[in-house]
């Protein structure tokens, strides 16, 4: 079958691999649609991040060169020994997350925590940028009628958003700021609509982004007509309660810190490729909060039935739908070069 592996750093390779068995409590699938994460970016440009390339992961046991994608949905085709929660012919979207499910972490619930974390299509295992994949049975969600294929492939990023969100203190009625709008921007905003946000400013360079961002309702603001900081303070009359920081530029971090109130909270959303300088008395002066978050834990099922009611619309955040023989150049590259792109999906076919 084909599939595209990532071999090093600026070295993606659409190969023919031998296709995946469904073993012992594992699942095969029929790949519908795999998006393209900014993290599958990250690892493109600069990896390895999240990619085991010189030791093999712990828990899945491979390393490069790996399948890659993670943002995807998928048909049952083939059931192994003692799977029970899926049927052939289930559409599912797969929740990616690897964990060794017997650390301090993972005891407590918190197994997107767990030190031997990984992805499926990062971490090893398979990936969604191929024509089928053998999946544990646990990573499976069945997706009802009312929520398509594409939308299926839309779960995993959207998780982020929600779960971002609810880790936060954010209250019904409160304002937020989301810097940075590109997809998991757009579906942070619609994860505060979701959550009772009365007003969520969103600051974006990029005027189409910008757009699309006012499009789910957002307040736009440019950072081309001065301080962003400064706009959304005069706009909220002294900050925002929340600001979520979803660019991974490291001067940004400090102005989403300083667009917050006083014990305002800003949630650190991006995987940073470099450090990013804070002064720690923006945050004591003000006894703010500053927070990370990384993947999510059970939101699927949430995130499901929230698009069931209208969220995290396909329609609105895919921009381009391409083969997976264009994946390179037309996903990964064009991605690059297009920096308008909100959501590019990949067919499998």
């Amino acid at each position: 079958m084909k599939a595209l592996r990532w071999h090093n750093v600026k070295d993606l390779r659409l190969e023919n691999i031998e296709e995946p068995i469904a073993r012992k409590g594992e699942v095969k699938l029929k790949v519908e649609w795999c998006g393209i994460c900014g993290s599958d970016l990250h690892e493109y440009t600069a990896g390895p991040i999240f990619i085991p390339a010189e030791t093999s992961h712990p828990l899945t046991g491979d390393k490069a060169p790996i399948v890659m994608g993670h943002e995807f949905s998928g048909q049952v085709i083939e059931v192994g020994e003692g799977v029970t929660r899926v049927q052939i012919g289930d559409r599912v979207a797969i929740e990616p997350i690897y964990s060794c499910g017997t650390c301090d972490a993972c005891r407590k619930g918190k197994y997107n925590l767990c030190p031997d974390m990984g992805f499926y299509g990062l971490a090893g295992g398979g990936g969604g940028f191929s024509e089928f994949a053998s999946v544990p049975e646990h990573m499976l969600h069945k997706l009802p009628e009312n929520v398509s294929n594409e939308q299926g492939a839309l779960v995993e990023p959207s998780a982020v958003a929600l779960h971002s969100v609810k880790q936060s203190k954010l209250q019904v009625g409160d304002k937020a700021a989301v810097f940075g709008t590109g997809p998991i921007g757009l579906l942070v905003i619609e994860a505060l609509k979701a959550a009772g946000a009365t007003e969520i400013y969103a600051v974006e360079l990029s005027e189409q982004r910008r757009q699309k961002a006012e499009e789910f309702g957002a307040i736009g603001i440019n950072p081309n007509n001065g301080d962003a900081v400064q706009q959304i303070l005069k706009l909220t009359n002294g900050g925002v309660d929340v600001a979520f920081e979803v660019t991974g530029v490291p001067p940004v971090l400090k102005q989403a810190i300083n667009s917050t109130k006083f014990d305002g909270e800003t949630i650190i959303v991006s995987i940073f490729e470099k450090e990013a300088l804070i002064h720690p008395q923006d945050i004591v002066l003000k006894e703010r909060n500053l927070t990370g978050i990384i993947g999510y834990r059970d939101v699927f099922p949430a995130v499901i039935s929230l698009m069931e009611q209208g969220y995290f619309p396909a329609d609105k955040l895919v921009t381009k739908r391409i083969t997976l023989d264009e994946v390179i150049e037309a996903g990964f590259e064009g991605l690059l070069k297009e920096r308008n792109h909100i959501k590019i999906l990949v067919k499998a076919e």
